[in-house]
């Protein structure tokens, strides 16, 4: 069952946080879309391909980061180094909000042709993005262990009854 945690966990987390990344680069008349970013910097480090591969690559590596990330967190919550809560997803999501903001930086500065975004507020929603990355990634490895628990109470109880007419 942990893929399936991994796996959701992350997909709901990056979801999440890429309707706020959107909601926030809306706001401030910016590309702040992570998916849009790397379709962009993935189209100017191999030109040629079309855009529809530029987005692909772009949302596949997005998605894929975000498993990543919850791969770490539902290690570090069944290993019981932390506790599920929306604190500690609150914790894990600036922890990596910082994580992420270091790659990026490292992109953009290593990277041949960056994108012209304001970089300041780029890193500011980029962060705020990754606490809501870490919420969302919370509640839905909570949401699965409940119904786990749930089945399984459920079935210890028609076996008991079962035993025990």
């Amino acid at each position: 069952m942990k893929a399936k945690e991994i796996a959701l966990s992350g997909i709901t987390g990056t979801t999440f946080m890429t309707l706020f990344s959107h909601m926030i680069g809306d706001f401030e008349k910016e590309n702040f879309s992570e998916p849009n970013l790397l379709s962009q910097l993935f189209d100017r480090l191999v030109p040629g391909q079309t855009e529809k591969i530029s987005k692909v690559v772009g949302w596949n590596a997005h998605f894929l980061i975000g498993i990543l990330f919850a791969l770490a967190y539902v290690e570090l919550w069944d290993a019981q180094k932390l506790k599920p809560t929306v604190k500690n997803g609150i914790l894990l999501g600036g922890i990596s909000g910082i994580i992420a903001i270091a790659v990026w930086k490292t992109t953009f500065k290593t990277h041949p042709a960056p994108p012209g975004i304001n970089f300041k507020k780029y890193y500011t929603q980029l962060w705020v993005a990754h606490v809501v990355f870490a919420i969302f990634s919370t509640l839905t490895y909570q949401l699965i262990k409940d119904r786990e628990e749930k089945r399984k109470l459920e079935s210890d109880q028609k076996y008991l009854s079962s035993v025990n007419p």
